[in-house]
């Protein structure tokens, strides 16, 4: 009997890579990573083709437009890429009945609640990157594909380009830095949420719906940079400024921490503490 297939879309982003790399633990699935060079999203007609030649009963989607202060200057792409697409994904994922896990963010709410967002709370994206991602579940959502939606928040990991890399980058360029201490939210190791995604399809239970993941506890950037500085041994000093000494493009939420009660209720998925998955980023990228 041949082995499901799960397709992974956006297979060179840090999410995508780290998929890659637990992939063998789960060796009752076949696995398909497609990067964007592979599978441009926005072009529809490659997409059915792929899906009628790979044939899967998962599809993954890691593909996105992730550059949020450009998106405010390329606002029809980043549409395309994290609305449309997402749609025309979902409505693909449907007619050849393949089971889809799409990635949302912590920025299609508007960062003004007091305490953690729960999955029904009302959204409002504050910035273009935000609108095309709320876009893109609500087109899922639309599309009535039999959908997981997981929103997650600050993601880093030892690929890409992500904050842990560059404060370290900085800490050893620099003898001293600013960083947003007004900014609340969580941090999410790519490696934790890949793990939970296989968890979630290997559970052989799936309750479609939207869910939210990140590391457990709550901190500003500022606090992120100083556990990077004290992980590392740096001898930068970081000093807190206010988003308002920041001024970047795309209006950031000043709180972003997302409540994950539903997605560990329903999948008993291991959450990490922010602080544990932090190290174990930071020892691999200092063995590397």
């Amino acid at each position: 009997m041949e082995k499901p297939v799960i397709l992974v879309t956006g297979s060179n982003g840090q999410l995508g890579k780290e998929l890659k790399q637990i992939a063998d633990n789960y060796s009752q699935f076949n696995f398909v990573f497609a990067s964007r060079e592979d599978l441009k999203l926005h072009h529809f007609g490659l997409v059915e083709n792929f899906f009628i030649a790979a044939k899967p009963l998962y599809c993954i989607n890691c593909a996105a437009y992730t550059a949020v202060d450009k998106a405010e200057a390329e606002q029809d792409m980043a549409m395309l890429v994290n609305g449309e697409a997402v749609g025309h994904l979902a409505a693909i994922c449907k007619k050849y009945h393949a089971k889809f896990l799409h990635i949302s963010t912590d920025y299609v709410f508007d960062g003004e609640s007091e305490t953690p967002y729960k999955e029904e709370d009302a959204t409002g994206p504050i910035n273009t990157y935000g609108k095309s991602k709320l876009l893109g579940e609500q087109l899922c959502m639309k599309e009535d594909a039999d959908a997981i939606i997981i929103r997650t928040s600050w993601v880093y990991s030892s690929f890409g380009h992500n904050f842990v890399k560059t404060m370290m980058r900085l800490m050893n360029e620099r003898n001293e830095l600013n960083v947003v201490s007004d900014q609340i939210g969580s941090p999410t190791y790519a490696a934790d949420l890949a793990k939970a995604i296989l968890d979630i399809i290997s559970s052989g239970k799936w309750e479609s719906g939207i869910y939210h993941y990140s590391n457990e506890g709550k901190i500003s950037w500022f606090e992120f940079a100083q556990a990077i500085k004290e992980l590392t041994g740096s001898k930068a000093i970081v000093h807190p400024i206010l988003t308002a000494e920041y001024p970047t493009p795309a209006r950031r939420p000043k709180f972003s921490l997302l409540n994950k009660d539903k997605i560990k209720s329903t999948y008993a998925v291991a959450v990490p503490e922010w602080k544990e998955s932090l190290q174990k980023c930071i020892s691999i990228l200092q063995n590397a």
